[in-house]
């Protein structure tokens, strides 16, 4: 493996550490809007003294010195649509003043050749801060004397704007909070802010509460000491630009604790939460420290001023900390699910709730038993979200919420969500931050986003290097050649390297340990399934009771041999590590997972059709997760004890059975039809059986709800100490495989063609983030006799990928594919038996739908 990829990782690492834990005190990005407001602001707030001039002339300087080399005044290198009024009310300030008339001019250019544009561009759903302050600005850039020249139906798009503003004046109450942040509202002409009365109540009694300023607002606060004079609003100001002398921030004094949780937040979920862990956990530990002084008092800033940002910190603390492992109560962040006022409130704001019912949403995933208010939260945030009509405002926050609601968390595998929270880093470009989504800016940073680009193309590097291995091991034991049964190198690589990227090293031969027994228990659960008679599946399970391979020959030679080369493997590395023999433990969980699979080749074959209980106990065993997770904790938990490798007093610890259960009732809610067809049992067709007055659906709900149950207590299980002595790598391991399970289990997941299942293994090992991410923003503008060539060269790449994962597929293999490698169809049945339930084996498919890949 390449050591300059690594190295240069390792030093990217060192210097985010000092960047994000190291410097306590540095600001947040400059606001040109703000900056611009602030300068405004004349000296002793007096336009006609001796010595007028500007009150804070630093504004004034950044002003001067902080133009995009396009014209405009942004936080970006792009233009977006929050540039026209930050260059106008720039430009405001340097024509108050009688300075900067180049950069006048020049900002004059931009918003001539770039209005139209970008209005156009938003004008299906103009954002709402905008349309609050555009009109205001645009008029007030008026009255100073710039003149401002509409051409290509721009007049058309500003009456739309103007329009609605006027709609939500109209229908908006005054004292809302996210409108109150934009003091333009206040103005009764829109057209100066010195407009408004300087006797106004309600900017009195603004000015009056916390610390001055009007909702952490330097604009709005600008604005509000300019019409009243007020001398808290001055003290706020000055000391804002005290501490940020070079240009304003959009608010002031941002949460330092909320600010600190979105950066671990955003952190983990760029797949970064290993590099940085001994930062992460002392954060935590203090978040932790300070909610429980706090006691849980939810009556602070519980005023809808400041609800928004209560509930997303409550949420995200809820979130992060359950996860890391922290006893924490669920009334953290649900409080709000009792009081009825703000709900009603909540829900009449859906653009400034909207990335905060997100959280709440994502917080809700780590429920356990008993908390039903988790439960009414999860149905309140769901309903929000699916019925917000913002989210167009920003389309990548909707691509990721999106996701968010259509494919459950239990069912992701981590590497792609690390992938898409990468790329929905990369296309932030929200500037505006008094905007509902204000939070994000709090994520904008290139070089954590360049170390995670890194980080992930490292990973996808080392993948492809052990996939090449595991392809080789799987053609020497002539699993590849055998003659029948589901692809399957590539998919279980595929699904073991992305569901543990979080937790396991760059180099992990727990990975191919998992892969290569996925391979093995897919070979042989078709061989059981669909090819052997009976006489040729009771020599098998009897040869590997005695574990000797004396009497096989062909396809169960071929099984028992590359069998018992894993198991010497897995048993050889454990001897190395602790001197201790593992085989006989090993032996077990395969020995009793091939009895399983010919006790439900029996049930199928004869009329002897078992109870339920029966059943779930056989079929426990037979989905061959416990193979999984147990293989890979004897070798990557150094301090498990051996007789967690195998069942105590005849059972498995309660961790391990609630996946093996969970798993095999994924497994029969989705797959009874095809079970069904084919004569076989499954827990929803037995517990339909034994109540024939109900539906079929009535048994789908059934089983459901004992998932749902078990799912919860699993989660728990995993997450919390106290219900095992289990290493926290092992619990972990057992989450991911439930995740890749659910995954293909999942009725609405998005591997139903090939073509989405070989998008999936592209992105996660093939194509890098780099690649994927060079294109034209569509906010620069177009360029396109450059942009044709790239294009067509990345179609060529593009092709060149997709042959390359076909060649890894085989696919003569996926000709026959239905779903994601699960099943087929048109396949040899089973060799001909009286089925037990009497239905016809016409049109068979394969009827266990299990994990295949892992």
């Amino acid at each position: 493996m390449d050591s300059l990829p690594l190295s240069s990782i390792e030093s990217l690492v060192i210097d985010m550490k000092k960047d994000l834990f190291s410097n306590k005190d540095k600001v947040a990005k400059t606001s040109a809007y703000d900056t611009a407001w602030l300068a405004m602001i004349p000296n002793n707030n007096q336009e006609n003294e001796d010595n007028y001039g500007p009150m804070f002339e630093s504004c004034v300087n950044w002003i001067l010195n902080n133009q995009n080399e396009l014209g405009f005044w942004g936080e970006f290198n792009v233009p977006t649509i929050d540039c026209l009024p930050s260059t106008l009310a720039c430009m405001v300030a340097l024509k108050k003043w009688g300075v900067g008339e180049s950069q006048i001019e020049k900002g004059l250019k931009f918003i001539h050749a770039n209005m139209d544009t970008l209005l156009k561009e938003n004008s299906q759903c103009f954002p709402h801060s905008f349309t609050i302050v555009f009109p205001t600005i645009l008029q007030l850039a008026k009255a100073q004397g710039l003149e401002i020249i509409f051409i290509n139906g721009s007049n058309r798009l500003l009456s739309d704007v103007f329009m609605k503003k006027k709609s939500i004046l109209e229908s908006e109450k005054l004292n809302d909070q996210s409108d109150l942040a934009y003091l333009e509202k206040l103005s009764q002409s829109d057209i100066y802010i010195n407009c408004v009365n300087k006797d106004d109540e309600i900017l009195k009694q603004l000015c009056e509460e916390k610390n001055g300023s009007f909702f952490q607002s330097p604009s709005a606060t600008a604005q509000a000491f300019m019409a009243t004079g007020n001398e808290k609003c001055l003290q706020y100001l000055m000391s804002i630009v005290q501490k940020c002398p070079n240009g304003v921030p959009s608010r002031y004094p941002m949460d330092e604790e909320l600010k600190v949780l979105c950066m671990v937040d955003n952190i983990q979920r760029m797949g970064l939460g290993k590099q940085f862990e001994k930062e992460i956990g002392q954060i935590l530990d203090q978040v932790y420290k300070n909610y429980q002084v706090n006691n849980l008092d939810n009556n602070n800033d519980k005023e809808t001023s400041y609800l928004p940002e209560k509930l997303f910190k409550d949420s995200l603390a809820f979130r992060l900390l359950r996860l890391q492992g922290y006893k924490i109560d669920e009334g953290i962040f649900c409080w709000f699910v009792h009081e009825p006022q703000i709900m009603e409130y909540i829900e009449k704001n859906q653009e400034s709730f909207a990335y905060v019912m997100y959280n709440v949403y994502r917080a809700t995933d780590l429920m356990f038993n008993g908390e039903s208010d988790i439960e009414k939260a999860r149905s309140f945030s769901r309903s929000f979200l699916v019925n917000n009509d913002n989210l167009s405002v920003l389309p990548s926050l909707q691509k990721v919420i999106e996701h968010e609601l259509n494919v459950p968390w239990f069912a992701r595998l981590e590497h792609l969500d690390h992938r898409l929270w990468i790329e929905f880093n990369q296309s932030i470009s929200l500037s505006d931050g008094k905007s509902p989504f204000y939070w994000l800016s709090y994520l904008q940073n290139d070089k954590l986003t360049q170390l995670a680009v890194q980080n992930y193309e490292y990973r996808q590097s080392i993948y492809r290097n052990e996939l090449e291995d595991l392809k080789r091991w799987s053609k020497d034991k002539g699993l590849v050649d055998i003659g029948f049964g589901r692809e399957k190198t590539t998919y279980s690589y595929f699904a073991s390297a992305a569901s543990s990227s979080s937790f396991l090293p760059y180099e992990s031969f727990l990975r191919m340990v998992v892969a290569k027994c996925s391979i093995v228990i897919t070979v042989a659960d078709d061989f059981y399934d669909e090819e052997a008679s009976l006489s040729e599946l009771q020599i098998l399970t009897e040869a590997i009771q005695r574990w000797d391979a004396k009497t096989l020959d062909g396809p169960s030679k071929i099984i028992f041999e590359a069998l018992d080369d894993l198991v010497c493997d897995v048993a050889n590395m454990y001897h190395l590590q602790h001197k201790i023999d593992i085989t006989p433990q090993l032996q077990h969980m395969w020995k009793e997972t091939f009895h399983s699979w010919m006790m439900e080749s029996l049930w199928s074959r004869t009329s002897n059709l078992p109870c339920m209980d029966e059943y779930l106990e056989v079929g426990m065993i037979s989905i061959g997760a416990h193979i999984l997770v147990l293989h890979a904790a004897a070798l990557g938990c150094p301090t498990l004890p051996i007789e967690m490798l195998g069942p105590i007093n005849g059972k498995y610890e309660n961790i391990t059975r609630l996946l093996m259960a969970t798993t095999r009732l994924l497994n029969d809610i989705q797959s009874y039809q095809k079970e069904r067809e084919v004569g076989k049992m499954n827990y929803t067709l037995l517990h339909f059986k034994e109540n024939p007055n109900g539906q079929i659906e009535d048994s789908i709900d059934f089983v459901k709800g004992i998932v749902g149950n078990k799912k919860k207590e699993f989660l728990e299980n995993v997450l919390m100490d106290g219900f095992n002595e289990m290493p926290r790598t092992m619990k972990l391991l057992h989450l991911s495989c439930l995740n890749v399970f659910h995954m293909f289990f999942n009725s609405c997941n998005l591997f139903d063609t090939k073509a989405a299942i070989l998008e999936d293994i592209m992105r996660a090992i093939y194509i890098p983030l780099s690649q994927e991410e060079e294109q034209t923003s569509p906010m620069m503008p177009q360029q396109p006799s450059k942009t044709l060539q790239p294009m067509v060269q990345e179609k060529k790449m593009k092709k060149v990928e997709i042959a390359k994962v076909n060649a890894c597929l085989n696919e003569k293999n996926l000709k026959k594919q239905v779903g994601i490698g699960i099943s087929f169809v048109g396949r040899q049945g089973p060799k001909s038996y009286n089925n037990s339930f009497g239905w016809s084996n016409k049109g068979f498919a394969s009827q266990k739908l299990r994990l295949c890949f892992m």
